[in-house]
């Protein structure tokens, strides 16, 4: 049987990363085949050498084509202001042939986000990231309250999307379920999309 491919893009280097790991753990426990990619970092020279980008080195930068070959995605963000960042909405300014050709037309996607504070915008920038999916006619799927530790976390996680509370470094475990369960739920959707 073919499996779902789903498309795991992000971008950031902090807790986003384990984030984006949890969410592939999570795809692949479900029969996916995964593939982790990270949009380039536009932000100048001197910004760059003061942030911890040695924990996305090893992860490739996507490109429009793992847009093409994935059958559903989960995208992320960490919150810029209760916004995605600016390159992750470079990237996704890049997508018009994409979008001209309906390349991504029904195909399922789910986000998720990090912020420093429980009221830092996970959910609008959850928002700010969906309307792109709005655009290509994209089936959002959202978490709703599908899984017992939604009830439970006091840091990261909504019915939008996975998240981490950013102070502290490590997701806690509530958060790492709801990751993997995102990642589990786009696939599941992908999979009956695509009848396999």
């Amino acid at each position: 049987m073919e499996k779902a491919k789903i498309l795991v893009l992000f971008y950031g280097y902090g807790s986003i990363v384990e984030l984006a790991k949890e969410i592939a753990k999570g795809a692949e426990e479900e029969g996916a085949e995964v593939r982790i990619r990270r949009v380039r970092e536009t932000l100048p020279p001197e910004v760059q050498a003061k942030l911890p980008l040695d924990k996305v080195k090893d992860i490739p930068e996507a490109t429009l084509e793992d847009l093409r070959w994935a059958d559903g995605f989960v995208i992320g963000s960490p919150t810029r202001y209760g916004n995605m960042a600016g390159a992750l909405k470079t990237f996704l300014d890049q997508t018009g042939l994409l979008w001209r050709e309906n390349v991504l037309y029904g195909k399922p996607v789910g986000f998720f986000t990090e912020a420093s504070t429980i009221h830092g915008g996970h959910e609008t920038t959850i928002l700010t990231m969906s309307t792109y999916a709005y655009h290509f006619g994209m089936i959002i799927v959202p978490l709703g309250y599908g899984i017992p530790e939604m009830f439970q976390t006091t840091t990261g996680g909504s019915p939008y999307g996975a998240s981490h509370l950013g102070v502290k470094e490590e997701l806690d475990e509530n958060e790492r379920k709801i990751a993997r369960f995102l990642g589990k739920r786009v696939t599941e959707v992908a999979r009956k999309l695509k009848g396999c």
